[in-house]
């Protein structure tokens, strides 16, 4: 039930983990495990993912896409000074193909 309120709330809106659970009033373990589910079926649907990846404020460094916790800390610089990655939902660009003359 909870996966279906995540969608228009990021849909065209990249949000955090926290700011998702604070929005919710859920634990934010329990709003990843959504979020990794509805990542997982929205393949199928005319939606896809829009994942901005946590990065270090200090050095740079980007993390993959693939986790949507924030990181303790940045393997380059050993700073914890770590953007949240931001998890959204875009429409997907569909081909159109014009009618032959």
């Amino acid at each position: 039930m909870s996966r279906r309120r995540i969608i228009p709330l990021i849909l065209d809106h990249p949000k955090s983990l926290s700011a998702l659970a604070r929005e919710l009033g859920m634990h934010p373990r329990d709003v990843e495990t959504d979020l990794k589910h509805l990542l997982l079926s929205v393949k199928h649907t005319e939606y896809e993912p829009d994942i901005i990846p946590s990065d270090c404020r200090k050095c740079g460094f980007e993390f993959s896409a693939d986790k949507l916790h924030k990181p303790s800390k940045c393997p380059k610089c050993k700073g914890t000074w770590i953007s949240e990655p931001l998890v959204g939902l875009k429409l997907k660009k569909t081909l159109q193909v014009s009618p032959p003359l």
